[in-house]
């Protein structure tokens, strides 16, 4: 808060003004200057900081694609700048008789094939999802990795590992159209011209096959793998690779004399863009002619073992362990590739068609497997492992359409009427999607806990008005978006719970739901008008009032004072710790879960003697604001007796010197009257432990010096003192005793049970005087006791020498 706005520096212009006027006559030095300032920056933090009444009303509001996430939408997208909307529809079109589906196409007549395994298998489906789907190709091959129809509509099918292209006739016959004798055939493209482009690994080779099945290297790798295959806007062809994540532009070489022999490369590639992560998974192309790349997972050192991946499937399991496919326990290679990575980054990227880069998404849940270009020119991805299906614009705004139920979606096709479809992996299914959008959806939020009994308000919401095209919109009467909300007392809703109260079509309306600890709101958005959407939605709701909780107290060592915010200055006592009482929070930081981090100043303790301090930890779940007071009785004592009230702070100290010695119990009352009506407010009380007042020193009685002679004749005599005496206490124990002669040293004596644990203790010593001592000289012999509240006692006795 600047100083202009600060009301109490207002209400004293002139005082401000004489503070900010340095006096000529008055000097400090740099450390007294720091030690000021010092000083005051806990009462700054506490000025500046807003006002601490707590209020119970609070408000549970979500507006955050994070948040939005946590509930369960049906025909809504959750958009990432957290919007709610109409998502298109979204339908399933059949279940494949497969663990997994890879590769997705739709033929020249509309009809929708996808290839998948174990093993490998082709199906058709016929779109309405009222008939199984039926088997065209199948082998003993473990997967059907890719698809692809040549101009005249006919079926190509390439399998993996160990696998063969395969051309599969109208009537179902199969026959090997191209073995390129590589480890895997990853994807399949025709070009205009009719060449089917075959992309393979583990020798990063891509070859071209003509209709008539002549086969040539088309372009050598320097990866291990080429992924994906795709055409630009100019048809020349583009690749991604694995393990570099390379984006590359592959062109026939137009230098004739370049192959130096039938077996080379007849093409030459281009790196148009080598991103940040290992393997690149999908390509597609706008009309425009950007280019979009899926790449995923952080590139490893060459020193990093490979991850092993199991794929378990009905017809047996498949082991992948560093890329290398094992069946039946039998290495069948050793290539570095993961079909299905379980923790991994995701970017995409949007290139120009130029080749400039940018970085247009990134996520370190979602794996992207799968690109399309959707009808109103967004880019679609689709993700694992949590099978959800992405629309993201050019700002890189995404939106999350819907989730497939399956682990992976891994291919995306769509039809000449603009309708999508995808296909799963883990189960394999086929949806369908859009163009259409769903006539009405719901969403429901996540149950929210209150963490105490709680009477529900007002519902609020915001959602953007309808768009001035959007003709029927402000004829109708029907409302565009309705609320309904439950409540119960179980974290997850069911029937235990109430029933839906709502509609609600207003923001701002009251709601009907009987109090509970958890609740829960859903939304309808009706007819698919545009403009429909929810921006944020929030419910306020009052929690029961609570009475407060005293943790812990911790009644310090006697001689301790605590004090707030003091600076240690010359001469003063030197600072002590002090004993913080048992509680879970770090002492100082109080956290509420509606209320934002509170730092709370502790206590600085000094030994100051005569003085008793107490701290405590007390904590409201209300996170209303506390006063306290504390009370003392005696320990044969019933009534308690006020020390002292309207305590805002959680400890206190006071001069024990006015408590007659003997043994007490503090009680710390906490109230959160400072935020409750008083016919509301609440207390709650604790009881310490015992301690005792002693502010009387012992006392030392019967005591005797008595002087005698241990050595006699020349050299001089040595004389001897033999002393005794009791040292007792009212209140405490005696913890230690001093003598001193003639006002030397003093030296601690021990009394005769050799223990120093009583009120009373006796102590029986002899001492040697000073030699050469003369006769009928005096000596003094001084004895002091301590109790264990450091209270002293002494006396002294004269002794004459023999």
């Amino acid at each position: 808060m600047p100083p202009s706005t600060n009301p109490n520096m207002q209400s004293h212009p002139e005082l401000t003004r004489k503070r900010c006027v340095k006096d000529p006559n008055v000097s400090a030095t740099p450390m007294q200057i720091f030690a000021r300032i010092f000083y005051f920056l806990p009462f700054l933090y506490l000025l500046y900081l807003p006002s601490a009444i707590a209020e119970h009303t609070r408000t549970w509001r979500q507006a955050s694609y994070e948040d939005f996430l946590k509930g369960t939408p049906h025909g809504v997208a959750v958009r990432s700048d957290g919007r709610l909307e109409l998502a298109p529809k979204f339908t399933l079109v059949a279940d494949a008789d497969a663990s997994y589906l890879w590769s997705l196409r739709v033929d020249s007549k509309g009809a929708l094939y996808a290839a998948g395994g174990s093993p490998a298998k082709v199906f058709r489906f016929d779109g309405n999802g009222a008939s199984k789907p039926i088997t065209v190709f199948e082998s003993t091959d473990l997967v059907a990795q890719a698809i692809a129809f040549d101009a005249k509509g006919t079926l190509y099918v390439a399998t993996s590992p160990d696998g063969k292209i395969y051309r599969v006739s109208a009537s179902g016959e199969k026959t090997v159209f191209f073995d390129p004798k590589s480890k895997y055939i990853w994807d399949l493209a025709f070009a205009p011209d009719g060449t089917l482009y075959v992309a393979t690994g583990d020798k990063g080779q891509i070859f071209a096959v003509s209709p008539d099945g002549k086969s040539e290297l088309f372009y050598a790798s320097d990866e291990a793998h080429i992924r994906v295959l795709a055409f630009d806007a100019r048809n020349d062809l583009l690749a991604g690779t694995e393990p570099s994540g390379r984006i590359l532009r592959v062109s026939r070489s137009s230098n004739k004399n370049a192959r130096k022999d039938k077996d080379s490369p007849a093409a030459e590639g281009f790196v148009l863009y080598e991103t940040a992560k290992r393997e690149v998974t999908a390509l597609a192309v706008a009309p425009d002619g950007k280019i979009y790349a899926a790449a995923i997972g952080e590139k490893q050192r060459p020193s990093a073992p490979a991850p092993t991946t199991v794929i378990t499937t009905p017809q047996g399991t498949t082991t992948i362990t560093g890329g290398a496919v094992v069946l039946g326990g039998q290495p069948q290679g050793q290539t570095p590739f993961i079909p299905f990575p379980q923790q991994l980054s995701s970017s995409i990227y949007r290139l120009s068609p130029e080749g400039a880069p940018e970085e247009l998404w990134n996520s370190r849940d979602d794996v992207v497997y799968s690109l399309a270009i959707n009808s109103d020119g967004r880019l679609l991805a689709g993700t694992g492992n949590n099978g959800a299906l992405l629309a993201i614009d050019g700002r890189g705004v995404f939106a999350q359409l819907a989730k497939a139920g399956s682990a992976q979606i891994t291919g995306i096709a769509r039809n000449s009427s603009g309708k999508l479809f995808l296909c799963t992996a883990n189960p394999g299914k086929v949806f369908s999607v859009g163009p259409e959008y769903e006539s009405e959806g719901t969403y429901e939020s996540r149950s929210f806990d209150a963490q105490l009994f709680s009477q529900w308000g007002r519902l609020d919401w915001w959602s953007p008005p309808p768009s001035p095209s959007d003709k029927g919109a402000e004829k109708s009467s029907a409302p565009r978006l309705e609320f309904f909300v439950r409540s119960g007392n179980t974290e997850d809703p069911g029937k235990e719970w109430s029933r839906w109260f709502g509609p609600y079509s207003k923001p701002g309306s009251s709601t009907d739901c009987p109090p509970a600890r958890f609740v829960q709101w859903k939304a309808v958005i009706h007819d698919g008008r545009s403009g429909d959407g929810i921006s944020w939605v929030s419910l306020a709701y009052l929690p029961r009032n609570v009475a407060p909780v005293v943790d812990a107290i911790a009644v310090q060592d006697p001689g301790v004072r605590a004090q707030a915010n003091i600076i240690i200055q010359t001469g003063q006592q030197p600072s002590v710790n002090l004993r913080q009482p048992q509680t879970s929070n770090p002492t100082g930081v109080v956290i509420t879960q509606s209320s934002p981090l509170r730092f709370e100043q502790p206590p600085q303790g000094f030994q100051q003697k005569g003085f008793q301090s107490v701290l405590w930890a007390a904590h409201d779940d209300n996170d209303d604001d506390l006063r306290f007071s504390v009370y003392f009785r005696g320990e044969n004592e019933t009534g308690w007796k006020l020390l002292k009230d309207k305590l805002e702070q959680k400890f206190y100290s006071w001069d024990s010197t006015a408590m007659p010695d003997g043994a007490y119990y503090l009680k710390i009352l906490a109230t959160d009257a400072p935020s409750n009506p008083p016919a509301q407010a609440l207390t709650a009380e604790r009881e310490s432990e015992r301690f005792v007042v002693d502010n009387t020193p012992p006392v030392i009685d019967k005591l005797e010096a008595v002087a005698f002679v241990t050595r006699i004749g020349a050299p001089p005599p040595l004389v001897g003192v033999k002393t005794q005496f009791i040292a007792r206490d009212a209140t405490s124990s005696i913890e230690r005793s001093q003598y001193s002669v003639d006002g030397g040293d003093w030296i601690l004596v021990v009394p005769k049970n050799g223990i120093s644990d009583a009120p009373e203790e006796r102590y029986e010593f002899s001492v040697s005087l000073p030699e050469g001592s003369a006769p009928g000289s005096e000596h003094t012999i001084a004895v002091r006791a301590y109790d264990r509240f450091e209270n002293i006692g002494s006396a002294k006795a004269t002794v004459k020498v023999p």
